[in-house]
């Protein structure tokens, strides 16, 4: 019964049209996510490279980063909105604080995973470090890199629904208006909008992942996921 109520919604035109359809809480949601990760990116890619590519500061690296993946985000954003006063800075320093880790990670895991002999012979070649990294660890890392951003992506498009507790826009606010007017029809719409958006984009990045990442560096999700978690207890020896 419940599915053919979800169907009815979804048929209803009233429910895409205007500042609160489906539309445009889409498009606001993909903002908030794309501008999070972006900023994430822009902090962790960085510092991900060079921990990797110095094996230095390891230990900083996993404690940040294992710190920052236990706290909870709809926690941190009540706490941050009281703080800052600001429905916006809250959602985006909580969604950020939420997409660093895994890019991190990736950034990191993907440097180590370049073959030492590699590296060596760039060594052996006269290259300096910072052409060694840009030159040869970095083509090396992109898989595992761009692995982490779209485990970033998926994270935070399941999570930005938070905006909502705050009073911004977003997929959120079906769950959460729905949740208000006892409309469970319309929290499975929203839910399965959330789902699918996420499918999409992750079959979006995996498609842009075969495109920039040569052939003979690409790895499964499950072997990109596998390697990022293992470079993780190497981290501590760093």
């Amino acid at each position: 019964m419940i599915f053919s109520q979800v169907l009815a919604w979804f048929a209803d035109p009233a429910h895409w049209r205007g500042p609160d359809g489906v539309g445009t809480r889409i498009v606001e949601h993909l903002y908030y996510t794309a501008v999070a990760v972006l900023i994430a990116s822009a902090i962790a890619v960085p510092v991900g490279l060079l921990v990797g590519h110095t094996a230095r500061g390891g230990v900083v690296l996993v404690g940040s980063a294992n710190a920052m993946r236990a706290l909870p985000t709809l926690g941190l954003l009540t706490f941050l909105f009281l703080l800052l006063r600001s429905q916006a800075a809250a959602t985006l320093v909580a969604l950020v604080v939420l997409a660093v880790p895994p890019v991190l990670a990736g950034s990191y895991a993907g440097v180590r995973s370049v073959e030492s002999g590699v590296v060596d012979a760039a060594r052996g070649m006269g290259m300096t470090s910072a052409q060694r990294l840009w030159q040869v660890e970095l083509p090396g890392a992109v898989g595992l890199l761009l692995g982490g951003v779209r485990s970033a992506v998926l994270q935070v498009v399941a999570t930005t629904t938070v905006a909502a507790y705050v009073g911004l826009g977003g997929l959120g606010r079906l769950l959460l208006d729905g949740l208000n007017s006892a409309d469970y029809p319309q929290m499975a719409a929203g839910a399965l909008v959330i789902a699918v958006l996420a499918l999409l984009l992750d079959l979006l990045l995996a498609g842009v992942a075969r495109l920039v990442v040569p052939k003979g560096c690409r790895l499964s999700r499950q072997s990109d996921l596998g390697r990022m978690a293992a470079a993780q207890p190497r981290l501590i020896g760093g």
